[in-house]
């Protein structure tokens, strides 16, 4: 163990940390190398941002093995670990991270080999738990190979890396090229918490279901009027299948070039994802509708068989188009302006799925305000025809009526609970 400690992170073959991670930061100080205090600060930081209590060191260790992505781990996610060549170089690694896991640290780590943090709740406080329940799991073994048995099966069960501890990503551009960074703090919204549109939710989980299953689904477009939910359908499908390895990724159409070298990235790894283009609609002006129409369709940058294309859109046919493209005579040097609609009309087509969110009608409405109040503590106080009156009053003033005109009509109620209470007091004083 004395060799081990020694060599440190230098005799890691498959699971070298990154240098500049957590791990690559605090195992100087760890091992007593280097001084302490400049390695506990970020320690602590991603402790209280990530939720870990107990032992900080074990739970750091775990991370940077939940996250290490290299032959080895790579191949646990697609299948069963296989006793093979792999295997031995993974082993050797794992007594290394025995030997780690097992070290005694200098006295000034003692506050982070118990730690406890009562304040409110971090914001990956899922995926902290994930790690810090699999250090639990592995500080318990006794040998590194029962360490290695551990690890796989956790690969096995939840995937490794980034989207193993994730399920809805944003793109960032990197030395010119993709990188993914997990959203945090996302919304828990789930499909029962949209109000209405029961068949357009059936829809989307019937493709959804068909492509996690490995059956032909379709690219899904939903358009129709803003505030209906089409955005918050997408989200709640990730939240609903996440388990099943659904991931989401929200892309924006300046990233649009990023798309071919994402795809290269997530292409064979063990889940499944769904590519967010959300509110998506073009110019004119705008030509990156035709890379995006490469990647969906017949171009050589074709989307693997683990990747949807969802988008949602205010506009069916997407790109704007003017009457002038309904014409074929000679305008602006195109001899075949139809051919130009054509064109422009060929994207929408490419979503095999296409499903209409409209605006809800009066009564729909009044549905959706009732239900959202049902839900919302404090308001009891009001009577259905006082509910009704003012929403009815919101509505007008405001101009719109949809699912997020409702919620903010719930919001202000909210906000001027005790006028409201006071007038309904008022309302209902006995006359004598």
């Amino acid at each position: 163990m004395t060799e081990i400690v020694h060599t440190g992170l230098d005799a890691l073959v498959l699971f070298r940390p990154d240098q500049g991670s957590l791990l690559a930061r605090t195992a100087p100080a760890a091992m007593g190398t280097a001084p302490a205090a400049p390695a506990l600060g970020p320690l602590l930081t991603e402790a209280v941002r990530s939720g870990w209590q107990g032992d900080l060191w074990r739970c750091c260790l775990t991370q940077a093995l939940v996250e290490s992505e290299n032959p080895f781990s790579l191949a646990c996610e697609r299948r069963e670990a296989v006793r093979d060549s792999l295997w031995d170089i993974a082993l050797t690694d794992m007594a290394v991270y025995k030997a780690l896991f097992d070290l005694t640290l200098p006295a000034a780590f003692g506050p982070v080999r118990d730690f406890r943090h009562d304040g409110q709740n971090a914001p990956r406080l899922e995926a902290g738990r994930r790690v810090q329940v699999l250090a639990e799991a592995l500080a318990k073994t006794e040998t590194a190979e029962d360490m290695l048995t551990v690890l796989t099966r956790y690969y096995e069960r939840h995937g490794l890396g980034m989207l193993g501890l994730g399920q809805l990503f944003r793109v960032k551009e990197q030395s010119g090229r993709a990188a993914l960074f997990p959203v945090e703090g996302r919304r828990a919204v789930k499909l029962s918490d949209l109000i209405g549109y029961e068949t357009q939710k059936a829809q989307l989980v019937q493709n959804t279901e068909a492509f996690l299953a490995g059956r032909h689904a379709n690219n899904v477009l939903l358009y129709g009027d803003a505030g209906t939910g089409k955005s918050t359908s997408v989200q709640a499908i990730t939240n609903e299948y996440a388990g099943q390895g659904l991931r989401l990724i929200e892309l924006y159409k300046h990233q649009f070039g990023l798309i071919p070298d994402l795809l290269s990235q997530i292409k064979g790894r063990n889940y499944r994802f769904i590519l967010l283009l959300d509110d998506l609609s073009f110019e004119e002006n705008e030509v990156e509708y035709k890379r995006l129409k490469a990647v969906m369709e017949g171009g050589g940058e074709a989307a693997p068989e683990n990747v949807l294309i969802y988008a949602t859109s205010n506009r069916r046919h997407l790109i704007r188009e003017t009457w002038s493209d309904r014409s074929d005579m000679q305008h602006d040097g195109d001899v075949h302006r139809s051919d130009t609609m054509e064109e422009k009309l060929s994207l929408a087509g490419r979503f095999g799925l296409q499903i209409y969110y409209p605006n809800p009608t009066y009564e729909e409405y009044h549905a959706i305000v009732r239900t959202l109040a049902r839900r919302t503590a404090g308001l009891e106080a009001l009577t259905a025809e006082q509910l009704r009156s003012a929403a009815s009053t919101w509505q007008v003033r405001h101009g719109s009526r949809s699912g997020r005109s409702a919620q903010q009509f719930i919001n202000d109620l909210l906000c001027h609970m005790p006028e409201l209470t006071k007038e309904s007091e008022t309302t209902h004083a006995d006359p004598r």
